[in-house]
């Protein structure tokens, strides 16, 4: 609307420029007997045509450098309005008026990144289900992660939003950081802080360099594990409304510089008031998806609780959440690893060889009984006993914590330290 109006005066102050120019070099009409009787009058003429064409010129000159003017003003003013701040609202949109348009791109990408070309396959980091990452350079001179989202969909569509939506409202070490976003036809792009060790997944499954010893430590592997923790209670216990990440899994959690770990990729991500208003439809990814979600669509925090114990086990075992064994026949780790788990004289032989020789017995029971204990899901009358994993991971974490202190930890730490003490 604001737009239109501009552009309606526009075309206004043109048509009045071009009458003012018009009556300006029009030539006078002289009386027909003003001719013989002035000698000067012929002279006078000119002078006069002279004066009024410079006057003409002036005016021309003017007026078309306030039409540039106001063309550029314009210009800078749809794309102000072309992206609009975010709102604290569940029921807002990251949309408004303008945002289709082709200036968006230039105003969201290009005023972050140098140039549209970094945005190419020399730079890929990542590739997912509805586009890839990339990295490319910023205009101060660093870089960043840029993901490039193909909407054609609806579902591609309202995952970008969601995402958008949600990130501009986190603040927190162990959340990945909103950089900017965009907008061009279908295509999207979020830019996002680079996390230069990529993902856990990539740490863990990926090729056995020497890039990657520096992960062969459980120590620095604990410490990933407690930032995801930390993560996890920020969305659950500090959002307002709480909000379910409902696709925690390796490949969403990335490593910065230091390995400190952050989540990512909030698509799916639901509120818990939200959830509880709309039929939300399975999503996930296969072997980190909770029993109670996957038969029945319960879905609650629990749900990411279990996501974690899985990828605690993929620290821990250095395995795959779904192995394949044949070419039709596949296995979870929760399943392979769980008689296994709950056997002392079992449990050091699966662990993950690359971090054996690094962690003490009793850290390795302490580590494993609260995987067991977050993975405790095969019953839907046990997912009330899986609860917030802040407790009973920071117990766990602190091998050198003395056990006689398991009073002051919630029923879950009981269970699970009352396992650790049996022989």
């Amino acid at each position: 609307m604001m737009r239109k109006k501009l552009l309606l005066l526009l075309l206004c102050f043109v048509s009045f420029h071009e009458t003012i120019v018009v009556f300006a070099v029009q030539r006078p009409v002289l009386s027909p007997i003003s001719s013989p009787f002035c000698p000067g009058s012929e002279e006078h003429r000119r002078m006069s045509l002279s004066k009024k064409m410079l006057i003409a010129l002036s005016v021309a000159c003017s007026s078309l450098g306030v039409i540039i003017a106001s063309l550029f003003c314009l210009w800078i003013c749809y794309k102000k309005n072309s992206l609009k701040p975010l709102k604290n609202n569940a029921n807002s949109s990251v949309y408004e008026d303008g945002f289709q348009g082709g200036f968006c791109f230039i105003y969201g990408l290009q005023d972050t990144c140098r140039s549209y070309q970094q945005v190419s396959s020399s730079n890929i980091l990542g590739i997912g289900g509805f586009g890839c990452v990339y990295k490319a350079q910023i205009v101060d001179g660093s870089y960043a992660a840029v993901k490039k989202l193909e909407c054609s969909s609806h579902d591609a569509e309202q995952e970008f939003q969601n995402e958008v939506d949600l990130l501009s409202n986190f603040k927190h070490p162990n959340i990945i950081s909103l950089l900017n976003f965009s907008s061009y036809n279908e295509t999207r792009f979020i830019v996002y802080e680079l996390m230069q060790n990529g993902s856990l997944e990539t740490q863990l499954h990926g090729k056995r360099t020497k890039k990657l010893s520096s992960f062969n430590l459980s120590q620095r592997r604990m410490k990933v594990a407690m930032d995801i923790v930390r993560g996890l209670v920020y969305l659950h216990e500090h959002c307002n409304p709480p909000v379910i990440h409902r696709d925690l899994k390796s490949s969403n959690i990335l490593l910065d510089s230091d390995f400190n770990a952050k989540l990512s990729d909030f698509g799916l991500a639901v509120t818990d008031a939200a959830q509880n208003k709309n039929n939300l439809k399975l999503s996930g990814t296969l072997g980190y998806l909770a029993p109670e979600y996957l038969l029945d669509g319960k879905l609650t925090d629990k749900s990411d609780v279990y996501a974690f114990g899985i990828m605690l086990l993929e620290l821990l075992l250095g395995r795959k959440p779904v192995e394949k064994l044949a070419p039709a026949q596949y296995i979870s780790i929760i399943t392979w690893a769980m008689p296994k788990l709950i056997d002392r004289t079992q449990l050091p032989n699966i662990v993950d060889p690359v971090i054996k020789n690094t962690m003490d017995l009793k850290h390795l029971y302490q580590v494993a009984a609260v995987a067991v204990l977050c993975a405790t899901g095969t019953k839907l009358s046990s997912v009330d006993n899986r609860c917030s994993p802040l407790p009973y991971s920071s117990c766990s974490y602190g091998a050198q914590r003395d056990l006689k202190s398991w009073k002051n930890c919630s029923p879950l730490t009981r269970k699970a330290k009352t396992y650790l003490v049996q022989s």
